[in-house]
């Protein structure tokens, strides 16, 4: 895999369908004010990334998080972090696969008919996608990646000269508070730092690659990100927190013309990106816990660089589809999911900057960010709330696996792979 495909990844999997429909949700939260949370949540990427880079490079394993988390603390606290991330993308997959869904009935009719019928084909797509490969999968990821970073841009440079600064006042019509609850519903649309450590060992070098690529990727998200925020606030105003698709209102005032088709090809791209860049690294992180005995073993193949972990992404494909199938059957909706996908996620954060504390070398910047990681991630647990105990049923039941599956604590062969220490 090469620079430019990882980057690829890496901005599919954090640059995903919050574009589609956090910046209302947000500003439904804390109004313009908002765009403080947006601000605290792309300062808080640049350690989080950092720090997964670092790892990724010293120790390129499939495994990803839970192989830093087993060198740090042992079997048990990496399967715990495995099956965080392992379960979490089934639940998440669907709540992303509607988000594109919603916005292709909008565009041809159907209603919910339309909206669970797209969902389904894009999880059928990204894991057609995967069983080919990372090759297969990275190279459909840099072509989506393209598409996607011009189109947003599109929307927010021929919507920004429509801004109005009086759409900034009232700056916080819900109190200054609310902007930790904003940064909660936020957390979705930044999770994905982590995605690609479980595909480090498939790139060329490591050691060089993964960096840069995390990179260009933070550069990119960043830039990205805050601009479609802040032209949704100054262009679109009070109106946003009635909107379900301010992406959507954003092309229409910028641009014209078949405003509804074009949302509904943004849609279909961001959620491809990130639900294919996800697939691809639960995939990865399964086997490698099959091969770790935190799975049963039958999980294991496809783990080592370069192979193919179908048997792993079956299953996350099957259960995604289950997901799917309880959400068109009780009629729920995706705000749920969202939020404990979320909660999963930040005990990942929590974890992974904590082994990075312990096994990055001491008085080194990536050391530091990883400090800065942990305390951010600490502050992240407390803004999410009660949905973090979803997270911790999960992580009972790693536990209940692992204390009846016998193991070695530590794991020799890959902390024996560790690469020379990386400073940024």
């Amino acid at each position: 895999m090469t620079v430019s495909q990882g980057a690829a990844l890496s901005i599919g999997a954090v640059l995903g369908t919050g574009v589609i429909a956090l910046p209302a949700l947000a500003a439904q939260t804390a109004g313009p004010a908002s765009l403080i949370a947006w601000g605290a949540l792309v300062v808080l990427s640049v350690p989080l990334a950092a720090t997964f880079a670092a790892l990724g490079a010293r120790y390129p394993d499939s495994g990803g998080v839970a192989t830093y988390v087993r060198n740090a603390f042992g079997r048990r606290a990496a399967a715990v972090v495995g099956w965080s991330f392992y379960f979490a993308v089934p639940v998440g997959a669907p709540a992303a696969a509607l988000f594109g869904g919603a916005y292709v009935s909008a565009a041809l009719g159907g209603g919910t008919r339309t909206t669970l019928l797209t969902a389904g084909a894009l999880m059928l797509a990204v894991t057609g996608g995967n069983l080919g490969g990372v090759r297969v999968s990275g190279r459909l990821q840099l072509g989506l990646a393209g598409l996607l970073i011009a189109l947003l841009l599109t929307a927010t440079i021929t919507a920004l000269p429509h801004a109005h600064t009086a759409n900034l006042h009232p700056f916080a019509p819900h109190g200054w508070w609310a902007i930790g609850p904003a940064a909660a519903v936020l957390v979705w649309g930044f999770a994905g730092w982590e995605a690609v450590t479980s595909l480090a060992a498939d790139f060329r070098r490591p050691k060089q690659d993964l960096p840069r690529a995390t990179g260009i990727a933070l550069v990119v998200v960043a830039v990205l990100y805050l601009g479609i925020a802040a032209a949704s606030v100054l262009v679109i105003g009070p109106a946003m927190p009635g909107t379900d698709a301010p992406l959507a209102e954003l092309l229409a005032i910028g641009v014209g013309g078949q405003v509804r088709t074009i949302a509904a090809g943004a849609a279909l791209l961001l959620t491809l990106g990130t639900m294919n860049a996800y697939y691809a690294g639960a995939a990865k992180l399964g086997a490698a816990l099959g091969r770790d005995g935190a799975l049963p073993a039958w999980f294991g193949r496809g783990a080592a660089p370069g192979s193919v972990p179908r048997r792993s992404l079956v299953v996350v494909a099957l259960l995604g589809a289950a997901s799917l199938a309880v959400v068109a059957a009780t009629g729920t909706g995706t705000r749920a999911l969202v939020l404990l996908t979320s909660g999963c996620f930040v005990l990942v954060y929590l974890m992974g900057s904590a082994a990075a504390i312990k096994l990055l070398p001491r008085r080194t910047l990536a050391r530091w960010c990883a400090i800065l990681a942990f305390a951010s991630s600490v502050g992240l647990m407390v803004v999410t709330g009660w949905y973090v105990l979803g997270t911790l049923v999960i992580a009972a039941g790693a536990l209940l696996y692992t204390r009846r599956a016998r193991g070695p604590e530590k794991s020799p062969e890959i902390s024996g792979r560790a690469v020379d220490s990386v400073a940024a």
